[in-house]
């Protein structure tokens, strides 16, 4: 997929100015409220109309102020999740899923509708009126009715923001598993910087209307380190845990992770911020903390005075975060030995 847009749009006081050339099939549009993502998401589907510029969606031109060109919305083949799911309270489950199928082209049905209700677990719902539905069952059903309209672009509209963390990240493997099975580009708009990590491979960073730039969700990660709350989160998902001193165990490449907050069966997804993790230049006598991991310094970086820390255990990556001093103190550099210490207790489970 491919998206070009050079495009103006002002709404009261604020003005849009938008200049890019984008390819991929997972783009994210990160920013703040207020930024200007869900403008982006409403020019390029239809839902608003630029004052002047062109659109091109691949090699097809949505919009073009100089050639008088202006895809209708249902032209465009574009779906939209949004933050709330929209369904509509008079339909069923089924005929919810069904409804953009229905009002698909024929040649444009290449999606099956058993096929995506299994992959979404939805079979057992089907007769279910929406109002009886929980609010992550709602937004499946807003996912799967979006991606039976057969569209070529997914837009997807900070459409978990309204789930509580629990639920959203129950979600993400479904936002995933979609798009990956079907072979759908889209858009994912989010303010969040995990479910940019989790959900995209480019970014377009929006703030006051303009695109700052385009980056990696990794190099966003880094450059967001010092200013988050929680410095760099590194994402892992860690299965086959069995018991250890009362704590859960999970093989991690040829290491393992002792987890208070951990699960017996399948897949799990853990955070675990750069700054619970501790250095040490040689091996400490002894230490509380119950994960021990020697490490060799593959990478350094600077976060507004911070200094990421790039670690390898055997071959499994984590980023730690400490102040410049003690990079200098600790004589780090790349090729370093270190070995760093966990908590148990450290590693949030998000799913």
């Amino acid at each position: 997929m491919r998206i070009r847009i050079k495009a103006e749009k002002k709404m009261g006081a604020f003005s849009m100015a938008l200049n890019t050339d984008i390819s991929g099939d997972r783009i994210g549009i990160f920013g703040d409220s207020g930024s200007g993502k869900s403008t982006i998401a409403n020019l390029v589907s239809g839902l608003l109309q630029p004052d002047n510029g062109e659109i091109f969606l691949d090699d097809e031109c949505l919009f073009s102020s100089r050639q008088g060109i202006n895809l209708a919305p249902e032209q465009r083949r574009i779906a939209i999740v949004f933050q709330q799911a929209m369904l509509f309270p008079h339909l069923s489950v089924k005929s919810n899923l069904l409804y953009g199928y229905k009002r698909c082209r024929a040649e444009h049905r290449r999606i099956k509708p058993d096929a995506l209700i299994d992959l979404l677990k939805l079979r057992s719902l089907l007769e279910r009126g929406v109002n009886r539905l929980s609010g992550g069952e709602k937004q499946r059903v807003a996912l799967g009715r979006a991606v039976l309209a057969n569209p070529r672009l997914l837009l997807m509209d900070e459409p978990l923001s309204a789930l509580d963390d629990s639920l959203r990240f129950q979600i993400i493997p479904y936002l995933r598993s979609v798009s990956e099975e079907f072979n759908i580009p889209y858009l994912f708009i989010s303010h969040s910087l995990i479910e940019m990590q989790l959900m995209t491979d480019q970014i377009l960073v929006v703030n006051n209307g303009e695109i700052l730039e385009e980056t990696t969700p990794e190099q966003l990660a880094r450059n967001k380190m010092a200013q988050s709350q929680h410095g760099y989160m590194n994402l892992l998902r860690l299965s086959n845990s069995f018991d250890r001193n009362s704590l859960f165990c999970y093989p991690w490449g040829k290491n393992h992770l002792l987890i208070s907050n951990g699960t017996r069966q399948g897949v799990s997804l853990f955070e675990l911020s750069s700054r619970d993790i501790i250095l040490f230049k040689t091996h400490p006598e002894a230490i509380s903390a119950r994960n021990l991991l020697e490490c060799t310094v593959t990478e350094m970086f600077d976060s507004e005075g911070r200094v990421g820390v790039v670690l390898s255990a055997q071959g499994e990556k984590l980023v730690a975060e400490i102040v410049r001093d003690a990079a200098d103190e600790l004589t780090i550099t790349p090729g370093s030995t270190l070995f760093a210490a966990i908590k148990a207790s450290s590693f949030r489970k998000l799913s």
